[in-house]
């Protein structure tokens, strides 16, 4: 009887966070090219996110100048293989749009 309440307990707390998508994740990425995020234009290289509910908070690898964008987390079903940042030409210059982080199912949207 009571691995029938533990299992119940255990099925019930997975259905309540499915879907969810945890704040303070870390995460790295390469920008292969200047992108411009939120008025903001990032060099290219090598760079940190922090996920937080509805922002990201970019910093590059030295830690200097962060910067905090809102965005749009979404979980999708199947896990990306690889992280892929998706980039509009705007202005000439490279708009970021989205980041699918690999090895998870979440989708960071950028609002524009």
């Amino acid at each position: 009887m009571i691995k029938k309440i533990v299992m119940v307990s255990a099925i019930l707390a997975l259905v309540a966070t499915a879907g969810t998508i945890p704040a303070g994740g870390r995460y790295k990425i390469t920008l292969d090219q200047p992108s411009v995020v939120k008025g903001t234009l990032l060099k290219a290289g090598d760079y940190r996110i922090t996920l937080g509910d509805a922002k990201v908070i970019i910093t590059n690898v030295t830690g200097k100048n962060p910067i905090e964008v809102p965005v749009k987390l979404e979980s999708v079903e199947k896990k990306f293989s690889d992280t892929v940042v998706g980039y509009v030409t705007e202005n000439g210059k490279q708009t970021l749009t989205e980041i699918r982080l690999g090895g998870t199912t979440i989708k960071v949207v950028f609002d524009r």
